[in-house]
Protein backbone atom coordinates (compact mmCIF):
# COMPACT_ATOMS: atom_id res chain seq x y z
CA UNK A 1 0.00 0.00 0.00
CA UNK A 2 1.13 3.54 -0.68
CA UNK A 3 2.33 5.01 2.21
CA UNK A 4 0.95 8.08 1.84
CA UNK A 5 -2.74 6.38 1.82
CA UNK A 6 -5.22 7.07 4.70
CA UNK A 7 -4.91 4.54 6.98
CA UNK A 8 -8.81 3.16 6.28
CA UNK A 9 -10.43 0.76 9.46
CA UNK A 10 -12.77 -1.65 7.75
CA UNK A 11 -14.32 -5.11 9.03
CA UNK A 12 -16.49 -4.47 12.02
CA UNK A 13 -20.20 -4.34 12.47
CA UNK A 14 -22.19 -1.32 14.07
CA UNK A 15 -24.88 -1.93 16.76
CA UNK A 16 -26.51 1.47 17.01
CA UNK A 17 -29.87 1.08 19.07
CA UNK A 18 -31.83 4.36 19.11
CA UNK A 19 -34.11 6.14 21.48
CA UNK A 20 -36.29 9.15 21.36
CA UNK A 21 -34.37 11.50 23.09
CA UNK A 22 -34.00 13.80 26.31
CA UNK A 23 -33.18 17.53 27.05
CA UNK A 24 -29.53 17.73 27.88
CA UNK A 25 -30.61 19.37 31.32
CA UNK A 26 -33.73 21.20 33.30
CA UNK A 27 -32.51 24.58 32.29
CA UNK A 28 -34.93 26.52 30.15
CA UNK A 29 -32.16 26.87 27.72
CA UNK A 30 -31.59 23.91 27.55
CA UNK A 31 -35.62 22.30 27.19
CA UNK A 32 -35.90 24.71 24.52
CA UNK A 33 -33.63 23.26 22.14
CA UNK A 34 -35.16 19.90 22.88
CA UNK A 35 -38.99 20.81 22.14
CA UNK A 36 -38.03 22.89 18.80
CA UNK A 37 -35.55 19.88 17.37
CA UNK A 38 -38.48 17.40 18.71
CA UNK A 39 -41.49 20.21 17.46
CA UNK A 40 -39.82 20.92 13.82
CA UNK A 41 -40.03 17.17 13.09
CA UNK A 42 -42.16 17.18 10.03
CA UNK A 43 -42.46 13.55 10.95
CA UNK A 44 -44.56 14.50 14.35
CA UNK A 45 -46.20 17.59 13.49
CA UNK A 46 -48.09 17.02 9.91
CA UNK A 47 -49.18 20.96 9.93
CA UNK A 48 -48.34 23.74 7.08
CA UNK A 49 -45.12 24.16 7.99
CA UNK A 50 -44.85 27.86 7.74
CA UNK A 51 -48.04 28.23 9.98
CA UNK A 52 -46.60 25.85 12.33
CA UNK A 53 -43.23 27.46 12.60
CA UNK A 54 -45.21 30.98 13.42
CA UNK A 55 -47.05 28.97 16.48
CA UNK A 56 -43.96 27.41 17.86
CA UNK A 57 -41.07 30.37 17.71
CA UNK A 58 -43.99 32.66 18.95
CA UNK A 59 -45.99 30.56 21.37
CA UNK A 60 -44.91 27.03 22.03
CA UNK A 61 -41.24 27.72 22.87
CA UNK A 62 -41.85 30.82 24.87
CA UNK A 63 -44.33 29.16 27.05
CA UNK A 64 -43.90 25.46 27.48
CA UNK A 65 -40.32 25.34 28.25
CA UNK A 66 -41.08 26.62 32.04
CA UNK A 67 -43.99 23.61 32.26
CA UNK A 68 -41.60 20.66 30.77
CA UNK A 69 -38.61 22.16 32.63
CA UNK A 70 -40.87 21.70 35.55
CA UNK A 71 -41.75 18.02 34.87
CA UNK A 72 -38.28 16.89 34.42
CA UNK A 73 -37.04 18.42 37.29
CA UNK A 74 -38.97 15.74 39.55
CA UNK A 75 -37.69 12.71 37.85
CA UNK A 76 -33.99 14.13 36.57
CA UNK A 77 -31.58 12.01 38.83
CA UNK A 78 -29.44 14.65 40.77
CA UNK A 79 -26.37 11.79 41.36
CA UNK A 80 -25.37 11.38 37.68
CA UNK A 81 -27.39 14.70 36.20
CA UNK A 82 -29.40 13.22 33.53
CA UNK A 83 -32.83 12.22 32.87
CA UNK A 84 -33.60 8.34 33.57
CA UNK A 85 -33.86 8.03 29.45
CA UNK A 86 -30.64 8.83 28.74
CA UNK A 87 -29.41 6.56 31.73
CA UNK A 88 -31.27 3.78 30.88
CA UNK A 89 -30.71 3.95 27.23
CA UNK A 90 -26.99 3.88 28.06
CA UNK A 91 -26.82 1.01 30.24
CA UNK A 92 -28.65 -0.97 27.77
CA UNK A 93 -26.34 -0.20 25.57
CA UNK A 94 -23.77 -1.74 27.91
CA UNK A 95 -25.28 -4.46 28.80
CA UNK A 96 -26.12 -4.73 25.21
CA UNK A 97 -22.32 -4.86 24.47
CA UNK A 98 -21.24 -7.69 27.27
CA UNK A 99 -23.69 -10.03 25.24
CA UNK A 100 -22.83 -9.39 21.59
CA UNK A 101 -20.21 -7.09 21.46
CA UNK A 102 -16.55 -8.00 20.54
CA UNK A 103 -13.48 -6.97 18.36
CA UNK A 104 -15.87 -6.72 15.18
CA UNK A 105 -18.89 -5.75 16.85
CA UNK A 106 -19.53 -2.22 18.11
CA UNK A 107 -22.62 -1.36 20.29
CA UNK A 108 -23.60 2.17 20.77
CA UNK A 109 -26.61 4.34 21.38
CA UNK A 110 -27.92 7.52 20.11
CA UNK A 111 -30.99 10.13 20.53
CA UNK A 112 -33.59 10.56 17.72
CA UNK A 113 -33.67 14.27 19.62
CA UNK A 114 -30.91 15.76 21.61
CA UNK A 115 -27.51 13.87 22.04
CA UNK A 116 -25.91 11.89 21.34
CA UNK A 117 -27.26 12.55 17.66
CA UNK A 118 -27.80 10.04 14.90
CA UNK A 119 -25.34 11.64 12.94
CA UNK A 120 -22.44 11.61 15.06
CA UNK A 121 -22.94 7.73 16.34
CA UNK A 122 -22.97 6.79 12.67
CA UNK A 123 -20.15 8.76 11.78
CA UNK A 124 -17.97 7.15 14.89
CA UNK A 125 -19.15 4.01 13.90
CA UNK A 126 -18.04 4.26 10.88
CA UNK A 127 -14.78 5.76 11.42
CA UNK A 128 -14.16 3.08 13.67
CA UNK A 129 -14.57 0.94 10.50
CA UNK A 130 -18.09 -0.56 10.38
CA UNK A 131 -18.67 -1.34 7.31
CA UNK A 132 -22.25 -2.92 8.61
CA UNK A 133 -24.63 -1.06 10.68
CA UNK A 134 -27.85 -2.70 12.43
CA UNK A 135 -29.98 -0.05 13.46
CA UNK A 136 -32.89 -1.22 15.99
CA UNK A 137 -35.57 2.23 17.05
CA UNK A 138 -36.54 1.45 20.64
CA UNK A 139 -40.04 1.64 19.65
CA UNK A 140 -42.32 -1.62 20.28
CA UNK A 141 -44.92 -0.56 17.80
CA UNK A 142 -44.51 1.29 14.55
CA UNK A 143 -45.43 4.61 14.36
CA UNK A 144 -44.36 7.43 11.57
CA UNK A 145 -43.61 9.92 14.19
CA UNK A 146 -40.98 7.82 15.99
CA UNK A 147 -39.98 4.68 13.95
CA UNK A 148 -40.14 6.31 10.80
CA UNK A 149 -38.11 9.61 11.57
CA UNK A 150 -35.57 7.72 12.99
CA UNK A 151 -35.07 5.77 9.78
CA UNK A 152 -35.52 9.58 7.95
CA UNK A 153 -32.13 11.05 10.38
CA UNK A 154 -30.35 7.70 9.71
CA UNK A 155 -30.29 8.02 6.17
CA UNK A 156 -30.31 11.48 5.84
CA UNK A 157 -26.80 10.76 7.53
CA UNK A 158 -25.78 8.30 5.36
CA UNK A 159 -26.38 10.99 2.59
CA UNK A 160 -23.45 12.90 3.38
CA UNK A 161 -21.02 9.92 3.76
CA UNK A 162 -18.07 9.43 1.17
CA UNK A 163 -17.80 5.93 1.98
CA UNK A 164 -21.76 4.48 3.14
CA UNK A 165 -22.05 1.21 5.49
CA UNK A 166 -24.18 -1.07 4.74
CA UNK A 167 -27.91 -0.75 6.93
CA UNK A 168 -30.02 -3.07 7.92
CA UNK A 169 -33.03 -1.77 10.36
CA UNK A 170 -34.97 -3.88 12.87
CA UNK A 171 -38.59 -3.52 12.80
CA UNK A 172 -41.17 -3.36 15.09
CA UNK A 173 -41.53 -5.96 17.56
CA UNK A 174 -45.00 -5.35 18.90
CA UNK A 175 -45.98 -8.97 18.89
CA UNK A 176 -42.40 -10.78 19.01
CA UNK A 177 -42.52 -13.18 21.97
CA UNK A 178 -39.80 -12.24 23.88
CA UNK A 179 -41.06 -8.75 24.29
CA UNK A 180 -44.60 -10.08 25.26
CA UNK A 181 -42.70 -12.39 28.06
CA UNK A 182 -41.16 -9.56 29.35
CA UNK A 183 -44.01 -7.49 29.85
CA UNK A 184 -46.20 -9.86 31.74
CA UNK A 185 -42.43 -10.84 33.28
CA UNK A 186 -42.69 -7.67 34.62
CA UNK A 187 -46.11 -7.59 35.75
CA UNK A 188 -45.68 -10.28 37.80
CA UNK A 189 -42.99 -9.53 39.58
CA UNK A 190 -45.05 -5.82 40.26
CA UNK A 191 -47.60 -7.99 41.70
CA UNK A 192 -45.32 -9.82 44.19
CA UNK A 193 -44.10 -6.63 45.17
CA UNK A 194 -47.52 -5.18 46.72
CA UNK A 195 -49.51 -6.21 49.03
CA UNK A 196 -53.16 -5.24 47.47
CA UNK A 197 -54.93 -6.91 45.02
CA UNK A 198 -55.19 -4.97 41.24
CA UNK A 199 -59.01 -4.81 39.92
CA UNK A 200 -57.58 -3.33 36.29
CA UNK A 201 -54.28 -3.17 34.92
CA UNK A 202 -54.44 -0.01 32.61
CA UNK A 203 -52.15 -0.47 29.46
CA UNK A 204 -50.86 3.22 28.42
CA UNK A 205 -49.55 3.93 25.22
CA UNK A 206 -48.28 7.18 23.72
CA UNK A 207 -51.10 9.25 21.69
CA UNK A 208 -50.86 9.89 17.95
CA UNK A 209 -53.46 12.37 16.79
CA UNK A 210 -56.77 10.94 15.27
CA UNK A 211 -55.77 12.37 11.92
CA UNK A 212 -52.69 10.31 11.31
CA UNK A 213 -54.26 7.25 11.96
CA UNK A 214 -57.04 7.78 9.48
CA UNK A 215 -54.19 8.39 6.68
CA UNK A 216 -53.00 5.03 7.46
CA UNK A 217 -50.54 5.05 10.11
CA UNK A 218 -50.79 1.42 11.38
CA UNK A 219 -49.53 2.59 15.39
CA UNK A 220 -53.28 2.34 17.20
CA UNK A 221 -53.34 -1.40 15.41
CA UNK A 222 -50.41 -2.32 16.59
CA UNK A 223 -51.28 -1.18 20.21
CA UNK A 224 -54.27 -2.77 20.88
CA UNK A 225 -52.27 -6.26 19.34
CA UNK A 226 -49.74 -5.74 21.95
CA UNK A 227 -52.29 -5.89 24.44
CA UNK A 228 -54.13 -8.63 22.92
CA UNK A 229 -51.24 -10.58 23.47
CA UNK A 230 -50.64 -9.54 27.12
CA UNK A 231 -54.30 -10.46 27.86
CA UNK A 232 -53.58 -14.18 26.43
CA UNK A 233 -50.53 -14.74 28.33
CA UNK A 234 -51.82 -13.11 31.41
CA UNK A 235 -55.59 -13.10 32.33
CA UNK A 236 -55.52 -13.06 35.97
CA UNK A 237 -56.70 -9.04 35.98
CA UNK A 238 -58.77 -7.26 33.47
CA UNK A 239 -56.16 -5.03 30.85
CA UNK A 240 -57.81 -2.23 28.86
CA UNK A 241 -55.84 -0.19 26.68
CA UNK A 242 -55.45 3.53 26.89
CA UNK A 243 -53.39 6.40 25.18
CA UNK A 244 -51.47 9.21 27.23
CA UNK A 245 -49.60 12.36 25.98
CA UNK A 246 -51.48 14.09 23.65
CA UNK A 247 -50.68 17.98 22.64
CA UNK A 248 -52.74 20.65 21.03
CA UNK A 249 -56.45 20.68 20.54
CA UNK A 250 -57.35 18.27 17.65
CA UNK A 251 -58.62 14.97 18.34
CA UNK A 252 -55.99 12.43 19.19
CA UNK A 253 -56.68 8.23 19.56
CA UNK A 254 -59.42 7.52 22.57
CA UNK A 255 -59.30 6.44 25.29
CA UNK A 256 -57.37 9.26 26.73
CA UNK A 257 -55.46 7.82 29.59
CA UNK A 258 -55.70 11.23 31.62
CA UNK A 259 -59.61 10.92 31.78
CA UNK A 260 -59.79 6.99 31.80
CA UNK A 261 -57.98 7.43 35.37
CA UNK A 262 -59.67 10.18 36.31
CA UNK A 263 -63.21 8.14 36.26
CA UNK A 264 -62.15 4.94 37.36
CA UNK A 265 -63.22 5.69 41.04
CA UNK A 266 -66.76 6.36 40.14
CA UNK A 267 -67.19 3.74 38.36
CA UNK A 268 -65.56 1.17 41.75
CA UNK A 269 -62.12 0.43 40.51
CA UNK A 270 -60.41 1.69 43.67
CA UNK A 271 -57.24 -0.06 43.16
CA UNK A 272 -55.28 0.38 39.89
CA UNK A 273 -52.04 -0.47 38.37
CA UNK A 274 -50.45 0.98 34.90
CA UNK A 275 -48.10 -0.52 32.73
CA UNK A 276 -46.33 1.51 29.35
CA UNK A 277 -45.59 -0.66 27.03
CA UNK A 278 -44.64 1.62 24.06
CA UNK A 279 -42.12 2.59 26.25
CA UNK A 280 -38.31 1.40 26.15
CA UNK A 281 -37.50 3.36 29.32
CA UNK A 282 -39.03 5.22 31.75
CA UNK A 283 -38.66 9.12 31.31
CA UNK A 284 -40.94 11.73 31.75
CA UNK A 285 -44.25 10.45 30.05
CA UNK A 286 -44.17 7.74 32.93
CA UNK A 287 -42.59 8.80 35.63
CA UNK A 288 -43.99 12.27 35.98
CA UNK A 289 -47.54 12.16 33.93
CA UNK A 290 -48.30 8.69 35.15
CA UNK A 291 -46.54 7.88 38.53
CA UNK A 292 -47.19 11.65 39.64
CA UNK A 293 -50.19 13.52 37.48
CA UNK A 294 -52.16 10.45 36.82
CA UNK A 295 -51.66 8.84 40.78
CA UNK A 296 -52.61 12.16 42.25
CA UNK A 297 -56.12 12.30 40.07
CA UNK A 298 -56.45 8.87 40.60
CA UNK A 299 -56.07 9.45 44.68
CA UNK A 300 -57.99 12.63 44.31
CA UNK A 301 -61.10 11.10 42.97
CA UNK A 302 -61.31 7.95 45.13
CA UNK A 303 -58.60 5.80 44.28
CA UNK A 304 -57.10 3.89 47.30
CA UNK A 305 -53.92 2.06 45.79
CA UNK A 306 -52.16 3.24 42.58
CA UNK A 307 -48.88 2.02 41.37
CA UNK A 308 -46.62 2.14 37.97
CA UNK A 309 -45.34 -1.07 36.87
CA UNK A 310 -41.28 0.25 35.50
CA UNK A 311 -40.71 0.27 32.04
CA UNK A 312 -38.72 -2.55 30.66
CA UNK A 313 -35.20 -0.89 31.27
CA UNK A 314 -32.06 -2.25 31.42
CA UNK A 315 -33.40 -5.44 33.22
CA UNK A 316 -32.42 -8.97 31.49
CA UNK A 317 -35.68 -9.39 29.61
CA UNK A 318 -35.49 -6.57 28.05
CA UNK A 319 -31.77 -6.88 27.08
CA UNK A 320 -32.40 -10.43 26.03
CA UNK A 321 -35.10 -9.15 23.28
CA UNK A 322 -32.50 -7.10 22.24
CA UNK A 323 -29.71 -9.25 22.00
CA UNK A 324 -32.08 -11.79 19.68
CA UNK A 325 -33.84 -8.76 17.72
CA UNK A 326 -30.19 -8.30 16.93
CA UNK A 327 -28.45 -11.44 16.35
CA UNK A 328 -30.91 -12.41 13.47
CA UNK A 329 -28.73 -9.69 11.04
CA UNK A 330 -25.35 -10.08 12.90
Amino acid sequence: MDKDHPKVKFGKTGVLIINLGTPDSTSWWDIRKYLKEFLSDRRVIELNPIIWQLILNLFILTFRPSKTAHAYKKIWIKETNQSPLLYFTKSQSDKLKEKIGNENVIVDFAMRYGNPSIKSRLYTLQTKGCENIIILPLYPQYAAATTATVCDEVYRSLMKMRWQPSLQIVPHYESEPLYIEAIVNSINKKLGEINWEPELIISSYHGIPKSYFDKGDPYHCYCHKTTRLMKEKFNKIKIETTFQSRFGPQEWLTPYTDKTIEDLPNKGIKNLLVICPGFASDCVETLEEINIQARQSFLDNGGQNFDLIPCLNDNFDHIKLFQNLISKYL
